[in-house]
């Protein structure tokens, strides 16, 4: 009975030190209007429910300290590796959301994200909060759980982390977060081009008209109109875009 004990609070520490630290930085896990007690009791929960499916997968409990705590920093390590993958994927909205918000004119009308726990642009939080919706809508978030329990596949926990790969991994997510964040505001920036260079055009075609108390209103409203048209599109081609990047991390 005593061996038995040992070996179910051995699985359970794995598992959830794994699932826990990830949980704690997954995109709509993390958002400061969740308590820490809910993460805590949906992360107890999750690895209650997923001990039977990963403990095949765990080495033997091994007889040394030091060999235990090896066990439990890479655990905590490959959770927050794996949350902040996630977090990655997510902030290409916020950039697109940035550029948006600059382009239509709301650049210092900025609210409280809940889902970043910062002050952003109000078309940036506005995107955040309907992404974050639309995940767990669509079961997206079980793609997240999914990428953590097939991490173990990738992540054997008795193996040495591969920091190298590990840090290739975050600058190419990076990088792609970027450019995909860059291609998700790019209407907006062609708007920003366009209105600016036509704003130009008619202030040297008329110098007596007060270009600057035209130009606001205007960017406002043709603005809006854009964001109207366009936000469908860019929350599909995120949610794609997000689903992709759970792919490499499924076994």
């Amino acid at each position: 009975m005593q061996e038995l004990l040992n070996l179910n609070l051995y699985q359970f520490l794995m598992v959830f030190l794994r699932l826990g630290s990830a949980i704690m930085l997954m995109p709509g896990f993390m958002s400061s209007y969740i308590s820490i007690n809910i993460r805590l009791c949906t992360a107890l929960t999750l690895t209650i429910v997923l001990i039977p499916i990963i403990s095949p997968s765990l080495p033997v409990a091994p007889q040394n300290t030091t060999t235990l705590l090896t066990y439990i920093l890479q655990e905590i390590t490959i959770g927050v590796f794996l949350g902040v993958i996630m977090q990655v994927l997510y902030y290409a909205l916020n950039l697109a959301g940035s550029l948006a918000g600059q382009a239509i004119g709301f650049g210092n009308a900025q609210i409280f994200d809940p889902t970043s726990q910062t002050q952003s642009i109000v078309v940036e939080t506005f995107f955040s909060i309907i992404a974050i919706t639309i995940i767990f809508l669509t079961d997206i978030h079980h793609l997240m759980i999914s990428a953590i329990v097939d991490s173990y596949y990738l992540f054997p926990v008795e193996e040495p982390l591969p920091w190298g790969d590990m840090a290739n991994q975050t600058s190419k997510m990076i990088n792609a977060s970027f450019i995909m964040g860059f291609k998700l505001g790019s209407p907006f920036v062609a708007f920003t081009i366009i209105f600016y260079t036509g704003m130009g055009l008619v202030s040297r075609l008329m110098p007596q008209l007060n270009i600057f108390f035209l130009s606001l209103p205007l960017q406002i409203y043709l603005g809006l109109g854009l964001l109207f048209i366009t936000t469908p599109i860019i929350i599909m081609w995120f949610m794609h875009y997000f689903d992709e990047g759970l792919h490499p991390f499924l076994h």
